[in-house]
């Protein structure tokens, strides 16, 4: 066992607004990560209203006023199961006609609402992240004792970020699975290299579905300024929100599409997806370095049809002509991405909570009520998948 965490006690400014917030020190620290933390990005993720996020800002400073961390966080009141199965999830939601807030509530959750960013915090060269976790920590703890939160939630951890298992759990979380993320690996030149790549069963299975869509005119066009479209943008993706098996959080305002299509200029793009003259989904993008998100879908009518396969197509063969070298296809949705190629990678949270009685029973009752996607990897490609 690592000896206990006892590191320098830093300095906190705290911030009620990205407005408050210097931008020229905040995105001097953040230089080297996503454009997902940066201070524009967080402008426009406060200014779209998403429902009931509370944002508050931290700086940590050594004894010399030095900025050496910086970290963002957010009260929001949120589903204890989230990621539960259709029995439990059925059982919930009889009850909540009659109790709607049951085993709803308000948490304090540190990352980023709308995307994922492992680590969710920054830390200048020279500190270490069990010193920065140890600052949070309390800070988050005086909070939630101020504001009467339950939970305390760090969000969100990738593969890379499995040393920091040890930090937290000495500081009292429970180190807990969530959704996993899929992800692409791009290595071809053109959309042909990559459906040469596919294995013949996955080949043909993406080509029946692409030969449906052309049998019905289904097309497309990549637009960049799509700012007045934001109100349909909005109510095609509220279809797909609304009609979602995996678990449900935050939801998209017309301003949201309105911002990142006015503050993250061409990073930010949409794909239009037509059948003959009538526009029909769209998927939104963000060209974040060289990996592409896909962030959302949103389609005018829920259907079970074939426009999922073409749109992954068509996102995939963005990347390749953005020149893109990983594509983040997000989470939910597995199956039809990894037919297309997508891996899956494990993605965990640390959970604490500041009641007494709850705190030694999260990890049963967390694992008890809800049920992520197992990380199993489809061996998809000819040789090795990317």
């Amino acid at each position: 066992m690592p000896a206990r965490i006892n590191p320098p006690l830093l300095k906190v400014r705290l911030f009620n607004s990205i407005n408050e917030v210097p931008k020229d020190q905040w995105d001097e620290l953040l230089k080297a990560r996503s454009c997902t933390m940066s201070h524009k990005f967080w402008q426009l993720v406060e200014d779209a209203n998403l429902n009931g996020f509370q944002y508050k800002h931290a700086f940590f400073l050594n004894e010399h006023d030095e900025l050496v961390g910086l970290s963002s966080f957010y009260t929001v009141t949120n589903d204890i199961a989230i990621f539960s199965q259709d029995r439990l999830r059925n059982t919930l939601t009889f009850i909540r006609r009659l109790f709607p807030r049951f085993l709803r509530f308000r948490m304090l959750e540190c990352g980023t609402p709308i995307i994922m960013n492992s680590p969710p915090y920054a830390v200048k060269s020279g500190v270490s992240d069990a010193c920065l976790l140890y600052n949070l920590n309390a800070l988050l703890r005086t909070i939630a004792r101020q504001q009467s939160i339950w939970f305390i939630l760090i969000r969100d951890f990738d593969v890379n970020a499995k040393s920091l298992e040890t930090y937290l759990k000495m500081l009292g979380y429970h180190w807990l699975n969530i959704l996993p993320n899929s992800e692409m690996d791009i290595k071809w030149g053109s959309i042909d290299e990559y459906r040469t790549s596919l294995k013949s069963y996955y080949r043909s299975k993406l080509v029946k579905h692409l030969k449906r869509n052309t049998q019905l005119g289904v097309h497309h066009d990549l637009i960049e300024d799509f700012g007045e479209l934001a109100v349909e943008l909005c109510q095609q993706w509220l279809v797909v929100h609304h009609h979602a098996d995996e678990c449900e959080r935050e939801v998209l305002t017309p301003e949201f599409y309105r911002g990142i299509s006015d503050v993250m200029g061409s990073r930010s793009m949409v794909l239009r997806f037509y059948r003959g003259d009538e526009w029909i989904g769209h998927a939104l993008l963000l060209l974040d370095g060289d990996i592409l998100r896909w962030l959302y879908f949103g389609r005018r009518e829920a259907a079970n049809d074939s426009l999922y396969f073409y749109c992954i197509h068509t996102v995939i063969e963005t990347a390749i002509s953005l020149g893109a070298q990983r594509l983040d296809l997000g989470m939910t949705t597995y199956p039809i991405k990894q037919d297309l190629g997508a891996c899956l990678s494990s993605i965990h949270m640390a959970i604490y909570s500041p009641v007494f009685w709850i705190q030694p029973f999260i990890s049963w009752g967390f694992r008890l009520m809800n049920k992520p996607a197992t990380v199993r990897n489809k061996s998809v490609f000819k040789q090795s998948a990317p």
